[in-house]
């Protein structure tokens, strides 16, 4: 079975950036508990600090995402076909 590289960095592309979108949505919505669930999933204290989120800083952060799995999703979608055919 052959994947499509460039579909499949599409598709991680597209999925990035809703999970980006919803994330930011949340932190907006709910910053403090956002907080705290990410100073529980890194392991560290974070009540202290605060959420600086800005539009920009959404953006920026989304077409970063976005290029990275992108990116990510084609190179694994083109060693698993170059694994295949080993």
């Amino acid at each position: 079975m052959t994947i499509n590289a460039f579909k499949f960095g599409v598709s991680s592309a597209i999925t990035a950036a809703v999970l980006w979108l919803i994330c930011s949505a949340l932190v907006m919505l709910m910053p403090t508990m956002m907080l705290s669930m990410s100073g529980n999933m890194l392991h560290m204290q974070l009540n202290e600090m605060g959420w600086h989120l800005t539009l920009i800083g959404v953006i920026q952060g989304l077409v970063a995402w976005v290029v990275s799995a992108g990116i990510a999703g084609w190179l694994l979608a083109a060693i698993f076909n170059r694994l295949q055919k080993a």
